[in-house]
């Protein structure tokens, strides 16, 4: 049968990834300011503290309108690229789910991967550019790869979180091509990237989210 996540589920998950996000105040900061100007977390907490404010009207709502709402939060609320990227994810992500009521293996993996294109197009970006794509891009393929392999879903849960961990931490090793990191002599190189790493937290949260329902 496979787990099966309502409107109601993805918003408890954003509240637990609002929540994993707020308590990595420092070291999240301290990331950003290694390579950046050190209000990644700022923004992301403001973003998802907003949602997690509004989370009885969106749990309410159906997914393709939840999402959306999720979306215009975040496009509204999160400062800098950040949030038109997210922004743009969770809108292509509502489009997805028109006719979707509950979303099981193929339709979360349908989510995710509307979600990495969406920003992949709007921050003419891709994997290896230093950027939160670096999580995401790993995590959707090794979805793909255990759809392709009919894994069972505990098993895809787990591949997921590593290859969205994993990722987050290669980027300590790549040269910016996108954002102030690029400014800086040495391109961040040794530094991981702060928009890798709370994509990570949310990735690992999504899977927590879905091993819940098994």
């Amino acid at each position: 049968m496979g787990f099966e996540l309502s409107m109601k589920d993805y918003a408890s998950y954003m509240v637990k990834a609002y929540t994993k996000i707020h308590e990595n105040k420092e070291y999240i900061t301290d990331l950003d300011l290694a390579t950046g100007d050190g209000d990644h977390w700022a923004n992301m907490d403001m973003g998802f503290g907003k949602i997690s404010e509004n989370i009885k009207n969106i749990e309410a709502m159906s997914l393709s309108e939840g999402m959306k709402e999720i979306g215009k939060t975040m496009m509204s609320v999160i400062g800098g690229s950040s949030g038109v990227l997210y922004g743009s994810a969770y809108l292509a992500a509502a489009k997805t789910l028109k006719e979707v009521e509950l979303l099981d293996r193929e339709s979360l993996y349908e989510v995710l991967k509307a979600m990495l294109e969406a920003i992949m197009s709007r921050g003419q970006a891709k994997a290896g550019y230093k950027t939160m794509i670096d999580s995401l891009y790993p995590a959707v393929k090794a979805y793909e790869e255990a759809l392709r392999e009919n894994d069972d879903d505990k098993t895809l849960c787990e591949k997921v979180k590593k290859a969205a961990i994993d990722g987050a931490n290669e980027t300590a090793k790549m040269e910016a091509v996108k954002g102030r990191a690029t400014y800086q002599a040495d391109k961040g190189v040794g530094h991981l990237d702060p928009g890798a790493v709370t994509m990570s937290y949310q990735l690992v949260c999504l899977m927590e989210a879905v091993e819940e329902k098994l």
